[in-house]
């Protein structure tokens, strides 16, 4: 079993979480965390696969695809593209 003791602002921060989710329990919204934190490790471990696998260099991409501008990434951590 697990103990969390959110700080005030964490714990109002995850009420509105939880309402916006449509989350009805904190344990339905740590079970939802840590799925998302297991995809994220997943997707981590993808990448330095890949990067280990390409040691270093770019990976290729695919036939008909162009590789992205330099702008492109800066633009895809926008909160709207």
């Amino acid at each position: 079993m697990a103990q969390v003791r959110p700080r005030p602002d964490e714990l109002e921060y995850l009420q509105q979480v939880m309402q916006t989710l449509k989350l009805h329990s904190l344990s339905d919204a740590l079970r939802e965390g840590l799925r998302l934190l297991s995809r994220e490790a997943a997707e981590v471990a993808a990448s330095r696969d890949i990067r280990e696998f390409y040691q270093g260099a770019q990976a290729p991409t695919p036939a008909g695809v162009l590789p992205a501008t330099a702008d492109e990434p800066a633009a895809a951590d926008e909160p709207e593209w």
